[in-house]
């Protein structure tokens, strides 16, 4: 038997969240049922009892898993079975590991595994709001140590209003989409898009769903100590307190002191700090495998102490800009000549070479998750290879920080696509190749993609750019440091990574981690002014290599015309079997696309050239009755009558010749001037109330002229 404990949260909204722990997966060190509604996810907490040698960093595993038969679906393919995570199982577990990540001890250096499962799914809930609570929860309940607990919600602007886990139906019209993750205490990490929203609407959305999360925090609080947890006892580092010691008193001057004079290349840069470790080394008598690991944590630590401690006395950053200062910016546009739009955007180290590829509605991505099902018609994807930092290993394909990187991208220029038809009618494809890297290359990914697709003459509403910021702290003092536009090493020994996208008018996309405690609301609106600037500096220097869009697309791009039809003949012109969407494909060299929309249906045709669409175009017309009066159509004659011959326009679409219509001549039998089976041009004049349709043969042929009259003074003579 099981004795189960429950912790239930009320909403605002009069939903209901309920923790249970100790019925379900009780081998695990900590395990955790969380309901709402009919919504139901299974989280799992493991963690080794010893730490592996020489390890010397949290290995934290996060594992979010949707499982099909939780909204009741067989998985598509072959197999029929739960395969690799899809990039949405990836980006939430992300979420959830990049908030529970900071919270683990330092010292705590033991393979920790967090597994949560999608075991039962209300198809108008949206269970990614929900994982980082159950994760926390299983830590919780757990004897793992952990600075603890955290929460992660989703809050959205609907109509002016801000909300808690929205559903799925109301998300949609949201002009804020976040996913907010903290401690009762602390913001830890932020993501979403929004729809060119003010700086000050997102802190307040951010202090929103903070408050929500505080309530979340005090169940799973209540819940451990309901059960008596008590976190265990572990010794996962040896210290020496000696050789801490000495390699301050060798090392942290030297340091500070290049620092002053260090070089802007950061090969150069980390050589010469690797410099003073190894001559550090060489100061010790045998040392062990032991000492050398102790010596390569403190050198690290000790070198992380000293460029902070520069920073905020010194007031210069690494490559001697100020704080505000975005390092020099130049991009260039047409870079690919086969690409249907291309960019290079290059800022400081970190350089993004980005192509743009149309195509049709064939294109579109098919998205067939357990919970999200459909297509996506804007795709962009992040490559980040070895060479790009300069490291000499092996490329081993998409991982999960591409995902991210991709994503936020993504995000950042969703917005401003057309989803107008009319306007865009492609599915577009961005791929963003990195090939420098020293921070800020998803950043990069946004400038160029802006640039890629104003190239290949994509009408975007604006053009978006985006910027890293960072921040450094000293709790003791008060003193901080905001920096825009920040390093790689920025990143690593900074306190926070802040990435903000958006256009002239307001912000598009945002990503957040926090590494330190306390960030307070005055800090985070300093760093959104400071990145607004950024962000605008940025935008002009993009806008001196393209200001808009071009005219028109590149001559080799495949060209699109799309037009509605009314739903009940979308059948006429696939045909059975789809015999007549294939023959007008075939003869006119095209691509067709049917998508029934509402009471409607979107006709979408692509070739290379316009006159191929046109006769595509012409064809359909017809058979759904609308014809041009003035058209030219290639016919066949399909039966010969008295009074003249039966032609075909089109597949099942035929109209009268009438004898009086073939020649100028007159004719006594049609027979005269036709044949079955014939081929020959007719011109519509007209189609009358009851739609009949007049057409002429003769009015294409040259008219003859008529003879002479003799006039009196010739007869005369």
């Amino acid at each position: 038997m099981y004795n189960a404990l429950k912790k239930t949260i009320q909403l605002n909204d009069g939903r209901t969240i309920e923790i249970e722990t100790g019925k379900l997966a009780k081998q695990a060190d900590g395990s955790v049922v969380l309901k709402m509604g009919k919504t139901m996810l299974l989280a799992t907490v493991v963690s080794a009892t010893e730490a592996k040698e020489n390890v010397d960093f949290m290995p934290l595993s996060v594992d979010y898993r949707e499982k099909y038969a939780s909204t009741g679906r067989f998985p598509g393919g072959f197999m029929k079975r739960e395969a690799r995570p899809s990039d949405h199982e990836i980006l939430v577990s992300r979420l959830v590991d990049r908030a529970l990540r900071p919270l683990f001890p330092d010292d705590y250096h033991a393979e920790t595994f967090v597994n949560i499962d999608l075991i039962s799914c209300d198809s108008d809930d949206l269970p990614d709001a929900l994982v980082g609570f159950a994760a926390s929860s299983a830590i919780a309940v757990s004897n793992i140590p952990f600075h603890g607990p955290i929460s992660e919600v989703r809050v959205a602007k609907i109509d002016g209003k801000l909300v808690i886990n929205p559903s799925r139906s109301s998300r949609e019209n949201a002009d804020i989409d976040m996913m907010v993750g903290a401690t009762y205490d602390n913001i830890l990490m932020v993501e979403g898009e929004l729809n060119e929203v003010s700086e000050e609407e997102m802190a307040e959305a951010i202090r929103f769903a903070h408050d929500a999360i505080k309530t979340q925090c005090k169940a799973q609080i209540e819940l451990a100590e309901q059960l008596g947890v008590v976190k265990r006892e572990y010794c996962h580092e040896h210290n020496d307190e000696e050789i801490k010691t000495n390699i301050r008193n060798f090392a942290y001057q030297k340091i500070y002191n290049f620092i002053k004079t260090a070089t802007a290349d950061k090969h150069k840069r980390a050589d010469a700090l690797k410099a003073i470790h190894e001559e550090f080394i060489t100061t010790l008598t045998e040392p062990d495998e032991n000492i050398l690991a102790m010596v390569v944590r403190y050198y690290h630590n000790l070198e992380k102490e000293a460029i902070r401690e520069y920073y905020l006395t010194e007031q210069v950053r690494l490559d001697g800009r100020k704080f505000d200062q975005i390092r020099p910016i130049w991009s260039e546009v047409d870079y690919l000549p086969m690409a249907h739009g291309s960019a290079i955007f290059t800022r400081g180290e970190t350089q993004s070479l980005t192509s743009v590829t149309l195509g049709t509605k064939l294109d579109e991505q098919l998205i067939d998750g357990a919970v999200f099902q459909g297509k996506e018609r804007f795709l962009l994807n992040y490559n980040f290879p070895p060479f790009s930092t300069g490291e000499a290993r092996p490329y081993r394909g998409v991982g999960r920080r591409e995902v991210g990187h991709g994503n936020l991208a993504h995000r950042a220029l969703k917005r401003m696509i057309p989803t107008d038809y009319n306007i865009n009618p492609y599915t577009i494809r961005i791929v963003s190749d990195i090939l420098e890297s020293n921070g800020s290359s998803s950043m990069a990914t946004v400038c160029a993609g802006t640039l890629a697709l104003m190239d290949a003459g994509v009408k975007i509403k604006k053009p978006v750019t985006g910027i890293a910021m960072g921040l450094i702290t000293d709790t003791k003092t008060g003193r901080f440091a905001i920096l825009s536009d920040i390093l790689g090493d920025e990143d690593h020994l900074g306190d926070m990574d802040f990435k903000v996208c958006g256009t002239r008018d307001g912000i598009t996309a945002t990503q957040m981690d926090i590494k330190v405690d306390g960030l307070s609301y005055e800090v985070l609106s300093k760093a959104l002014a400071q990145a607004h600037e950024g962000r605008l500096h940025i935008l002009g220097k993009i806008l001196e290599t393209l200001h808009e869009p071009r005219a028109d697309y590149k001559p080799h791009t495949p060209r699109i015309i799309s037009m509605i039809v009314p739903k009940d003949q979308i059948g006429a012109i696939i045909g059975p079997g789809g015999k007549i969407i294939q023959d007008i494909q075939a003869k006119t060299n095209t691509t067709i696309t049917i998508e029934e929309v509402d009471d409607h249906g979107i006709v979408q045709v692509a070739a290379p050239n316009a006159d191929a669409i046109d006769m595509a175009i012409k064809r359909i017309k017809g058979i759904i009755g609308d014809l041009e009066i003035g058209g030219i159509f290639d016919v066949t004659v399909k039966s010969i009558m008295e009074y003249g011959a039966f032609v075909e326009l089109f597949p099942g679409k035929e109209g009268l010749l009438h004898i009086s219509e073939i020649e100028w001549r007159r004719l006594n039998k049609v027979e005269d001037a036709l044949k079955l089976g014939q081929k020959i041009q007719v011109k519509l004049l007209e189609i009358d109330n009851r739609g009949k349709m007049k057409l002429s043969r003769k009015i294409l042929l040259p008219k003859p002229e008529e003879p002479k009259k003799e006039s009196k003074t010739e007869t005369h003579q």
